[in-house]
């Protein structure tokens, strides 16, 4: 189980930017599993990501958002960065 960033976990950034990636996960019907499947990821580390929890890196987002059939700027957009 990766753990969460200890300093930023819980940022309003971080939490909005998983709120993105997960309401375009479920208005594609992806699981969260085969998401991280997708994305190159392990399904605790994409759930700490729509959590919040993870500091993601511009190289898994970029993988995230491409597993999703968006662009990183459109996640960015839809969690209002």
């Amino acid at each position: 189980m990766p753990r969460a960033s200890p300093t930023h976990a819980g940022h309003p950034v971080l939490v909005a930017f998983g709120a993105s990636v997960r309401e375009a996960r479920k208005e594609r019907g992806i699981s969260q599993e085969e998401l991280a499947y997708r994305s190159g990821v392990d399904r605790s580390y994409m759930s700490s990501i729509e959590r919040g929890e993870q500091n993601v890196g511009l190289m898994s987002m970029t993988r995230v958002a491409a597993a999703l059939g968006v662009t990183l700027s459109e996640l960015v957009l839809n969690a209002r960065l």
